[in-house]
């Protein structure tokens, strides 16, 4: 159902990227997203704008700056990717160590670090019953999964191997994944408005209508997520576009956050390795690996409708953000426009 169009943005300047731009107005205006918050990055240019509606039901309300977003998994790139980088940077992991030596009681002894961050450990995910289980009884049958003969050689995206090194954190640490994020992640960078509960419910984009709990608001959308809580490392995340620019900003400045070095700038350029060569598709340490443009680019996609793109060689970045399961997930259609969206944009900025 097609609806109004209501627009702002905080860039009064031309448009940096018309075509990109007329496609998401397209997008609000078919109703096929209730709203985008999207952020554009071009060296020292910067455009934020809101197109659209924060929510659609009980009743419309008109995005405004600051709106909260499910980041969905997006969580795995902001959050346990960079805890890990941070924890390799210490010399306190290995990624090419087994994860069971770092998490003793995860029962396969095979699978790599390395493996679960480039989605080739081959792990089977499947738990039966899952949606039965309860927050202990769920982390229990994660730790039993095992991997099978095709480690390092086929990519399969999957968040049980992101829960996998959530635990994993957890463990060195002594703590909760999510109160790690936000001491070691999230309050650094700036992140103020970002977080993973008590957060303002009049400013956060709810998501699916569902018959089981209702309008999903402030609590998050992924169902292993919402049982495992504090202890998923693969969503969680509230974030804004406002936010998100500045992990983006961190990315981008090889490392630094106002002078300060938050990762080293070698490790922010080793993610543009493939590190699955072997594989049949390029993956880069959390980070799908988009190559054959102008440089390898960062990418990465959350479920609820997010995605960040991000070329830190050129200090190119596309942030989306989207709540297009609200009020109903419509996966299928979602994932053809998302896709033309990101053509277009690579295409404009080719040509630019």
């Amino acid at each position: 159902m097609s609806q109004p169009l209501f627009y702002s943005k905080v860039a009064k300047e031309k448009e940096m990227y018309p075509k990109t731009l007329l496609k998401m107005e397209e997008l609000v205006k078919s109703g096929q997203l209730p709203g985008v918050s999207y952020g554009f990055i071009s060296q020292d240019k910067k455009e934020i704008g809101y197109l659209g509606y924060k929510q659609l039901t009980p009743k419309a309300v008109k995005l405004t700056p600051g709106t909260l977003y499910d980041m969905a998994s997006l969580t795995k790139v902001i959050c346990t990717t960079t805890i890990i980088l941070k924890l390799v940077e210490a010399g306190q992991v290995d990624i090419n160590q087994v994860l069971a030596i770092y998490l003793p009681e995860f029962e396969d002894k095979k699978v790599t670090i390395k493996e679960l961050l480039t989605h080739t450990s081959d792990i089977n995910p499947y738990i039966p019953n899952r949606n039965e289980l309860n927050q202990e009884e769920l982390i229990q049958a994660l730790l039993k999964l095992t991997s099978g003969d095709s480690r390092g050689k086929k990519t399969v995206y999957t968040d049980t191997g992101t829960v996998l090194l959530g635990l994993m954190i957890e463990k060195i640490y002594g703590k909760s994944v999510h109160t790690i994020f936000m001491e070691e992640v999230i309050q650094p960078l700036g992140m103020l408005s970002s977080g993973f509960n008590k957060l303002p419910l009049e400013n956060i984009a709810p998501t699916e209508y569902s018959a089981l709990r209702g309008l999903i608001q402030g609590e998050v959308h992924d169902p292993k997520a919402y049982v495992l809580k504090e202890h998923c490392g693969s969503a969680g995340l509230f974030s804004t576009v406002e936010d998100t620019m500045l992990f983006v900003d961190m990315m981008m400045n090889n490392g630094k956050v106002k002078e300060k070095q938050f990762l080293k700038a070698d490790t922010i350029q080793s993610l543009l390795t493939n590190y699955a060569p072997n594989s049949d598709k390029a993956r880069s340490l959390g980070w799908d690996l988009i190559q054959g443009s102008r440089n390898p680019i960062l990418y990465h996609t959350g479920y609820t409708g997010t995605f960040l793109l991000i070329d830190v060689l050129t200090s190119e970045a596309f942030i989306f953000l989207s709540n297009r399961v609200h009020p109903v997930d419509n996966r299928e259609e979602y994932l053809a426009v998302r896709d033309e969206l990101i053509s277009i944009y690579l295409k404009e900025r080719q040509a630019i």
